[in-house]
């Protein structure tokens, strides 16, 4: 056996987890003066002081906060390498709550159905959808997520991602607006009128305005709201024209042209956007969770018709 010492993983993970020799010392059943020693040899090895005193309390160095990661992972893969197999998933009294990040479009399409073939199988188990409020990893790497729906952008090369269907964007208008009476909606009669603007960062811009542009023409967007659902809101009460992923149409009955039974006109859009790849994503740590694989299971299943 080399001479390296692996159970210091453990206790480089536990130190940079509470970011103190105290809890690290509770977290492993170690005395105070047992962790602290650890912490020197931890020290030596990596030739970097990994704690070090703020005023009346201890925080990381860079270097610990960039071991964050890589000893929570390998400490987490070295447990499951060890674990005895796990016994078979017992879905009718798995008691366990998943949380979901996925915008309001994603649940209002995919919602009832992905919570139906939950419960169908496992009644005890509940979802908790969590908003996206801003795009970043941190709740999958932080575990306060379980899984996380839409597009990969920034989420980091450890989470593993997998495309769930491809989307686009279409054009909605309340039934009776004058577009709604046309078969083909030319670029020009669209930029005529005023439009309504789905954004959470309060965007004006949209995927067609570049394309728009070429052409010497520019929508006038009036307002701006945080979501689809507020969108298509606006639109089925006014003459405005929004713009909403056609996965979001889905769960209401809208096809891509035409009218739908709750006031809203659908139409493509005049110009090709790019198509918007929509993800599955999770981190390593769950990978191999028979439960967790199971709801990922039945989320590629509840989104197969779109894919």
């Amino acid at each position: 056996m080399p001479d390296s010492d692996l159970n210091l993983l453990i206790a480089l993970d536990a130190l940079i987890t509470e970011a103190s020799v105290a809890g690290a010392a509770r977290r492993l059943g170690l005395s105070a003066s047992a962790m602290s020693r650890t912490l020197t040899r931890l020290r030596q090895a990596t030739g970097d002081q990994l704690l070090v005193r703020a005023g009346r309390q201890m925080v990381l160095t860079p270097c610990a906060e960039g071991l964050r990661e890589r000893a929570r992972n390998v400490v987490h893969e070295a447990r499951s390498v060890l674990r005895p197999s796990a016994p078979a998933l017992a879905l009718a009294s798995l008691e366990r709550d998943f949380i979901v990040r996925a915008n309001d479009g994603f649940v209002e399409a995919f919602g009832a159905a992905l919570i139906g073939a939950v419960t169908a199988e496992a009644p005890l188990v509940r979802l908790r959808f969590s908003p996206k409020v801003e795009r970043s990893p941190l709740p999958l790497r932080e575990g306060s997520v379980d899984l996380e729906i839409g597009i990969a952008i920034e989420m980091g090369p450890e989470v593993r991602l997998q495309t769930l269907f491809r989307d686009r964007f279409v054009g909605a208008v309340r039934e009776g607006h004058p577009l709604a009476a046309l078969r083909r909606v030319s670029a020009e009669r669209y930029a005529a009128f005023e439009h309504v603007s789905a954004s959470p960062r309060g965007s004006i811009s949209s995927p067609l305005d570049a394309a728009l542009a070429e052409r010497g023409l520019q929508r006038k967007v009036v307002a701006v709201v945080p979501s689809f659902p507020a969108a298509l809101a606006v639109a089925r009460a006014s003459d405005l024209v929004a713009m909403v992923p056609r996965s979001f149409l889905y769960g209401r009955g809208e096809q891509p042209q035409g009218r739908s039974a709750n006031g809203i006109h659908v139409f493509e859009l005049p110009l090709a956007t790019e198509a918007i790849i929509v993800s599955l994503m999770w981190h390593p740590r769950v990978e191999l969770d028979p439960a967790h694989r199971w709801l990922r299971d039945k989320i590629r299943a509840v989104c197969a018709p779109l894919r």
